[in-house]
């Protein structure tokens, strides 16, 4: 595995926000739901997404970006955004957390725009269409990955020419047994490919250590690491693998991933550890044994740490960003 793989494996949906709306000019949402993550796409018309500030303020519409047909937008959270039909129109709605909708007023207006299944809107005939995808909750996201994100990137509909615009379009409608688990993996996959188009530009940031695997020293303990993140690891163990001393490991390592590999390896772990509480049958023990800790309150414990949330709070839906990385 190398280490974008690592990095997009990671998005994990669970239940999540899935939305088709469908508007008439002049419209502007202000999104202030702190989601972790949403992704947006336009199926008809075109939209500006605007971060930051709203429309009005004093930098409101810097950095705005439009939206074509096919175009995919990623935001990173919790910051608020517009996304309006010009970067110069007023919010009209407000989407607060837990995706509840109101006026800038307050009042409001989930149930006034419903227009059927994860549908909504102004009107059933508007000439814009959006679909937006929100991960809920912090523990669905990698969080190194989040890190390595930018709070707003654009694909246009030519740059990755995927088919999973018009998929996800045809099932987010639906109202069939087992459809929200088609859509969450939806999502996942709609992400992931995303992200790996953006990667892959020259104006993309490499996310701490995709370049490093092309250095013969550290990108070997990266693939050791990812290959085995179980094993018992030490720095001495690792730098003889990798043919050098510890001090030049330590180094270089450091330098070109951007943390020491004790760092790197403990984030791996709670990262891989993360995905596996998800899983309904998994034990916290083990867990443990598969990513290299040897009892389940050694885990707890860094988990809790690193996360800022108990492993059982993880389990049941909370999510934290990370308090420290070693």
């Amino acid at each position: 595995m190398d280490a974008l793989t690592g990095l997009l494996d990671g998005p994990r949906a669970r239940g999540a926000f899935l939305m088709r709306s469908v508007l008439s000019p002049p419209w502007s949402l202000r999104v202030q739901d702190e989601a972790p993550l949403t992704l947006m796409s336009v199926v008809r018309g075109d939209a500006w997404v605007v971060p930051g500030a709203a429309p009005g303020d004093a930098a409101g519409g810097t950095g705005a970006v439009r939206l074509l047909p096919g175009d995919v937008a990623v935001l990173r959270g919790p910051d608020p955004y517009t996304v309006a039909d010009d970067p110069a129109t007023a919010p009209r709605v407000v989407i607060h957390p837990g995706q509840v909708s109101a006026t800038p007023r307050g009042e409001a207006l989930c149930e006034a725009m419903d227009l059927g299944v994860r549908t909504w809107g102004d009107g059933p005939d508007g000439p814009v269409v959006l679909l937006s995808g929100t991960y809920q909750m912090r523990g669905e996201i990698n969080q190194r990955l989040l890190r390595a994100l930018p709070p707003l990137l654009r694909l246009s509909a030519d740059a990755w020419n995927s088919s999973l615009v018009p998929l996800l379009e045809a099932e987010i409608g639906r109202d069939e047994p087992g459809q929200e688990a088609v859509l969450d993996r939806l999502l996942d996959l709609l992400l992931t490919t995303a992200l790996r188009a953006w990667f892959a530009r020259p104006e993309a940031a490499a996310p701490g250590g995709s370049g490093a695997y092309g250095d013969p020293v550290v990108g070997r303990a990266l693939r050791l690491l990812h290959e085995e993140p179980a094993r018992p690891w030490t720095v001495a163990d690792l730098a003889a693998a990798s043919g050098v001393s510890r001090a030049a490991l330590g180094r270089r390592f450091t330098e070109l991933v951007g943390e020491p590999p004790m760092t790197y390896l403990t984030a791996l772990r709670l990262t891989l550890a993360a995905d596996l509480l998800r899983e309904p049958d998994a034990t916290l023990g083990a867990v443990a044994r598969r990513v290299g800790y040897g009892s389940p309150f050694a885990l707890s414990t860094a988990f809790k740490r690193v996360r800022g949330v108990s492993p059982r709070d993880h389990r049941q839906g909370g999510g934290a960003e990370p308090q420290a990385t070693a």
